[in-house]
C-alpha cells in the first residue's frame, strides 16, 4: 500500500513539473535568444550598468566613466590568484593611468578588503558589491575575471584568471 502511495506521489510530482513546463517555456526562439544575452556580458555588448559603494562610502556609477577605457576586475581577498595579480594590476594602473582606469569589483565585502588594500598599497578603485548582484548581472563563476570596456561602454575583451602584468599590457591594445 506504501508502495502504491509513493508511486502515485512520483508520478503527481512528474506530471505537475511536465504541465509547468509546458506554460512557462519561451515558444518564440527570439525570447530565448534575448534572454541569453539580455545580461550584457558577451563581447561586443554593452556593458551592464551598476552602481556600488567605494571605501568611503561613496556611490560610484559605471556611467561616471564613460569616455574612457576600463578595467574591470572581479576579486576576492580569500583568492590565491587574486591576490597574486594584484602588485601587477596596481603596476599597471600607474604606468597607464592616463589610459585606462580600473574598477577592481571585491565579492567578499564582509572581509577586511580596506586592511588588505592597504597592505597592498592599491590605489586604483575598489569597489564592495555587497548584495552580489554585479557578480550575477556579469555572470561571474570564476575569480579573477577581468574585462575590457571601451570608451562607449562596449565590452572588448574578457579575461578569465590571474594576469601578468605582460597579459594586462596585451589587452589594452
Amino acid at each position: 500500500m506504501i508502495k502504491k502511495a509513493i508511486g502515485a506521489g512520483i508520478l503527481a510530482g512528474l506530471l505537475l513539473f511536465a504541465v509547468f513546463q509546458h506554460f512557462y517555456k519561451a515558444d518564440d526562439p527570439a525570447a530565448i535568444q534575448a534572454s541569453t544575452t539580455s545580461a550584457g556580458i558577451d563581447i561586443g555588448l554593452m556593458a551592464p550598468s551598476f552602481t556600488l559603494k567605494n571605501f568611503a562610502g561613496e556611490e560610484i556609477d559605471l556611467k561616471k566613466y564613460k569616455g574612457r577605457k576600463i578595467m574591470l576586475n572581479f576579486w576576492a581577498t580569500w583568492c590565491p590568484p587574486c591576490k597574486e595579480e594584484m602588485p601587477a594590476m596596481e603596476k599597471f594602473y600607474k604606468n597607464h593611468s592616463g589610459q585606462i582606469e580600473i574598477l577592481a569589483i571585491n565579492l567578499d565585502p564582509q572581509n577586511d578588503v580596506k586592511g588588505f588594500a592597504e597592505k597592498n598599497d592599491l590605489s586604483f578603485q575598489i569597489l564592495l558589491d555587497e548584495s552580489g548582484t554585479t557578480q550575477k548581472s556579469y555572470q561571474i563563476i570564476s575569480i579573477p575575471t577581468t574585462f575590457i570596456i571601451d570608451e562607449k561602454g562596449v565590452i572588448l575583451k574578457r579575461h578569465i584568471g590571474s594576469m601578468s602584468y605582460e597579459q594586462m599590457e596585451e589587452l589594452l591594445k
